[in-house]
């Protein structure tokens, strides 16, 4: 699958490019409106510069973590990324086996392609479940199977109120249930590979909602359009609180006062995210909040995603005072272009970026990366 050289993740995203119809590329590659945003990720990690010491002993480099009661690898989880199926036949299970390989939290999306169940039953390692709230009742049964699943991390999503003006999904008719049209047809056509395999597995669904308690197409369709319940408040995450007694943290949070609100309820750690551009546009990159929020967090785990394409960003992301990053498009333009092994891939050079950047600036540990690296 991986036969001709792959240097980055860029590397892995012009595969998929190549490989998935435009459509379902454009899926996973854009963002909301103009994409401002979305640019404005990858503007944030570019504009940071590092400044090395050198004659350091680094011939022994560890970048593990201890975060949230666990080891991880590197300082790194894969985020929740909804319908992924649409991207490569079962590629839930298959991101989860690659995350639990390379020894890193991966977070399954209530949006996606695989049951909890069967991602926790088939992969292993270590699982969380992000939540999205549709209605508070078809929540608190996510909820319920999360927990009985095993799943101990539970992830809110809380920048939905509505969802984000994805244009191009829009001008492609990228849909649940999908719409045949003769453009996309052609599309497809065009794309034989990917065809064939939909066609062995079936169109991929929104498994989690396909059950006993959801089966009806229009909570579905309410999910891949993000139609959330608007009134979810901070009366309704204390609740929440009080109601999962393991791990609850919250993403989407962009402002420090609301990762206080969101610590003042107990919540064990906050991800700031922007959802990767796809939701408000003009929105400020989680990088850029990070020291605010860090200040705030006094000491509890704080995590950012948004635009991490290189090992380097996620140095620069712990140098500014994140205890990791989530990656999100980088693993799945790896699922994309080569399944499981396109995944495992993607996390490998992201660690091994990691591990160079840390041994040309003179780190051997990780933990001492810190903002002295960072030029003023």
């Amino acid at each position: 699958m991986l036969s001709t050289p792959l240097a980055n993740i860029a590397d892995l995203r012009e595969r998929a490019r190549r490989r998935l119809p435009r459509m379902v590329f454009e899926y996973l590659d854009g963002g909301a409106e103009d994409e401002v945003t979305l640019r404005a990720n990858r503007a944030a990690f570019e504009a940071i510069r590092l400044r090395p010491r050198l004659l350091k002993d680094t011939a022994q480099r560890q970048q593990s973590v201890e975060l949230l009661g666990e080891t991880w690898r590197s300082p790194m989880a894969v985020a929740p990324v909804g319908l992924a199926g649409v991207f490569w036949p079962r590629a839930d299970v298959l991101v989860a086996k690659a995350a639990a390989e390379a020894g890193v939290p991966y977070i399954l999306s209530t949006a996606s392609s695989a049951t909890l169940e069967d991602v926790a039953r088939e992969a292993g390692g270590n699982l969380w479940f992000q939540l999205y709230v549709i209605s508070r009742a078809l929540a608190d049964g996510l909820v319920d199977r999360a927990l009985a699943a095993g799943y101990r991390t539970l992830v809110l999503t809380i920048d939905v109120p509505v969802s984000g003006y994805r244009e191009r999904d829009l001008r492609n008719g990228f849909s649940q249930p999908f719409r045949i049209t003769p453009r996309t047809a052609l599309d497809v056509a065009r794309h034989p590979a990917w065809a064939l395999q939909m066609l062995r597995h079936g169109a991929p669904q929104l498994a989690n909602l396909a059950s006993v308690d959801a089966t009806d197409a229009d909570s579905q369709a309410a999910l891949l359009k993000r139609q959330m319940d608007a009134s979810y408040d901070w009366t309704a995450l204390a609740r929440l609180r009080e109601r999962w007694p393991h791990r609850l943290l919250v993403k989407g949070v962009l402002h420090p006062d609301d990762a206080r609100d969101a610590f003042a309820l107990g919540v064990d750690g906050v991800i700031l995210s922007n959802h990767g551009g796809r939701q408000l546009d003009g929105a400020v990159s989680a990088l850029d909040v990070l020291p605010e929020v860090v200040a705030v967090a006094q000491g509890r785990p704080v995590l950012i995603d948004g635009g991490v394409r290189r090992g380097v960003d996620i140095v620069k992301a712990r140098a500014l005072g994140a205890d990791a990053v989530l990656v999100g498009r980088a693993v799945q333009y790896g699922v994309a272009a080569a399944g499981q092994a396109g995944a495992a891939r993607a996390l490998a050079m992201l660690r091994e970026e990691v591990d160079r950047v840390m041994a040309l600036s003179g780190l051997a540990d990780i933990a001492d990366v810190n903002s002295a690296l960072i030029a003023p």
